[in-house]
């Protein structure tokens, strides 16, 4: 379980987020909703452990959040792959800081490229694949190390409509068969209701900056009807932000 309790962080020296509370549970896919510049990356960059919080605490499994740990895999915004290694090598990654022998990691990383749909392209280099193909690459290499915890950062945002429908459903899949906890960033209202499980919006504060969470209850994403479950979202998101 992911365990976020009063957590407040500063971005340049300015506050960028105060007072987030929320809890994912283990096999939760929960989604954070919200405009361009309310603190989402910052928020996930803070659980990843990438930059550090100023109050408040982050427990992943009962245990403190310091610093970045395999236990936590990243799929970024623009993959963050390596053009000089081969699809392969790019999964592996992970796997080889670890200290994981070549066999092993290699095995590894060919079961996640078939669960990713990219069997067969193990040694192409990353200028080869199209925008869907890297980002399946990201998610394998994300998930190659078996982390308790996905964290997804706006992966689907530059892709076409079709890739990245096919995405979201690649990401559902993995979801159902892995059992992980998913915590998905997005600014896409759409794809917040057709992926969450529980959805999170991020909600200004009177300065200006960003305090708190508003959780919608999984009932009102019943993907049933994702259109009408927009209507809620919509109207506690068009309060003068602009997407």
């Amino acid at each position: 379980m992911l365990q976020i309790s009063h957590l407040s962080a500063d971005y340049g020296g300015k506050p960028a987020l105060a007072d987030i509370n929320l809890t994912l549970e283990s096999g939760e896919l929960l989604v954070v909703l919200g405009p361009s510049g309310c603190g989402k990356t910052t928020l996930l960059n803070l659980i990843a452990g990438f930059v550090p919080y100023q109050h408040g605490s982050i427990t992943l499994e009962g245990q403190q959040v310091t610093g970045p740990g395999a236990e936590r895999g990243v799929v970024f915004q623009n993959e963050g792959l390596l053009p000089w290694r081969n699809v392969q090598d790019n999964v592996a990654l992970g796997l080889q800081l670890a200290g994981v022998d070549k066999a092993q990691r290699r095995q590894a990383a060919a079961q996640m490229l078939k669960k990713v749909g990219l069997e067969g392209a193990e040694k192409r280099f990353i200028w080869q694949l199209s925008g869907g193909q890297r980002q399946r690459v990201g998610i394998a290499r994300a998930l190659a190390a078996n982390p308790q915890l996905l964290l997804l950062d706006e992966p689907f945002g530059a892709l076409d409509a079709f890739t990245r429908e096919q995405m979201q459903t690649l990401l559902l899949k993995l979801w159902h068969e892995t059992g992980k906890q998913v915590l998905l960033i997005t600014h896409d209202i759409e794809e917040a209701i057709f992926m969450a499980t529980e959805l999170v919006l991020l909600s200004p504060g009177r300065d200006g900056w960003w305090r708190g969470c508003d959780l919608i209850s999984a009932v009102a994403l019943s993907r049933a009807n994702p259109a009408a479950a927009s209507n809620p979202t919509r109207a506690l998101l068009n309060s003068g932000n602009t997407f």
